[in-house]
């Protein structure tokens, strides 16, 4: 029956025709066995499977505590409500000053607005896409109290610099690294430089589970609130002598707790990261060589290159049309998209130009922005598939993206 069930669950699409998704089924026979057997042991809530994953992701990332949660929204989210709670030592206020990158995903964001704080939206470095700490120096004030740094696609700017600052400033550091599992800055893992770091299992991102995410912190104490925070505010698994053993809720809080069967597959994937890792890496570079051999190439990107003291885990592959091409993008894109290169902005553009940044009224100064405006206009990004590129389609995706002299 298992394997039957298996075998329905990967059933391979035999149509050969040319397809360049922005993500494949990453899913393997393992990861859906280790699935299976949560299915079967009917736990489906989160228990000793989890813990498990959280164990093993701790030691792998050498994080000080860490803790699943059902994505890496939530635990953005998390991040924030445990800034402002009561419990917290040295808690921000209502209005506190927030610095944010322009070039941000929505969830990065809104936990900043929903924990009643104000954010900044600052330029990134056209270089990594994420802020550095010129733009940081050149944008706090005396009300500043937190900076979200959000790793982009694998790539990290001088976070160490930025980590040594906020410590002297006395500004708290969320690390948003959701889309940069297993990259090391200068030999330490991204994911451990801030005060409180969010990691993402979505399905697209460097290791899956369907859904879910994990948050690190620093210290026992912020661990302990964190705990409460995920499981409505009550005690569960904080005090081994409560007064009430069945529901004593000491805290506010949400319902942000994994399923076990996302704990089991996120878990087996993750022992295999370092392969995929590899994977993503080969194809980047056969996809860049491909194109840098062609005789259609006349420079009409840039590429996206890592920082010098990072070793990348690659997400995806980010592209700059040359400022020439800018009014060609749209129909560049549909182009792409016809032929079955499947395409989307790099993380959501400039995030400025979404209709909710007047829905809520936030402030930014458009000229500061730059940077932003400029990966916004001009910029998209492909997917890295987690199984080596055959010459012929890394070959056909060159022949594609080259179109972009003749549209």
């Amino acid at each position: 029956m298992k394997k039957k069930i298996l075998k329905l669950l990967i059933k391979k699409d035999n149509n050969n025709r040319f397809h360049y998704p922005l993500h494949e089924n990453a899913l393997s026979k393992d990861d859906l066995a280790e699935g299976f057997k949560v299915l079967q042991s009917r736990q489906l809530t989160m228990s000793k499977k989890t813990k498990q994953f959280e164990e093993y992701f701790k030691k792998k990332l050498k994080l000080n505590y860490c803790m699943m949660v059902n994505s890496g929204s939530s635990a953005n989210l998390l991040a924030l409500f445990a800034l402002i709670n009561p419990k917290k030592k040295n808690r921000l206020n209502q209005g506190d000053e927030c610095l944010v990158p322009s070039i941000c995903w929505s969830t990065s964001l809104w936990p900043v607005v929903q924990a009643g704080l104000k954010p900044k939206l600052i330029d990134v470095d056209i270089n990594t896409f994420t802020i550095n700490l010129d733009t940081i120096k050149k944008n706090v004030t005396k009300k500043t109290k937190a900076i979200v740094i959000i790793n982009v696609l694998g790539n990290t700017s001088n976070i160490d610099e930025i980590k040594k600052f906020a410590n002297k400033k006395k500004i708290y550091l969320i690390e948003d690294n959701c889309e940069s599992l297993g990259s090391k800055y200068k030999n330490k893992y991204l994911g451990s430089f801030g005060d409180f770091s969010s990691f993402s299992f979505y399905y697209s991102h460097q290791v899956t589970s369907g859904e879910g995410g994990m948050i690190a912190c620093k210290t026992k104490d912020d661990y302990l609130l964190l705990k409460t925070l995920r499981a409505h505010g009550w005690d569960r698994d904080i005090q081994k002598e409560r007064v009430n053993k069945k529901f004593n809720f000491i805290n506010s809080g949400f319902n942000l707790r994994p399923l076990e069967i996302s704990a089991a597959i996120g878990l087996n994937q993750f022992k295999r990261l370092s392969k995929m890792m590899s994977i993503r890496n080969y194809n980047r570079n056969k996809i860049i060589n491909f194109i840098k051999k062609s005789k259609n190439w006349h420079k009409q990107f840039s590429f996206f290159y890592p920082h010098k003291n990072l070793k990348p885990s690659w997400f995806g592959l980010p592209i700059l049309l040359d400022t020439k091409y800018i009014k060609k993008k749209e129909k560049f894109l549909n182009y792409l998209n016809k032929n079955k290169v499947e395409t989307r902005p790099i993380i959501s553009g400039n995030f400025v130009n979404q209709p909710a940044i007047k829905l809520y009224n936030i402030s930014y100064n458009l000229k500061k922005l730059q940077n932003s405006k400029q990966i916004d206009k001009r910029g998209f990004f492909i997917g890295l598939p987690t199984t080596k590129l055959s010459d012929i389609v890394a070959k056909k995706l060159a022949e594609l993206l080259l179109k972009v002299s003749k549209i």
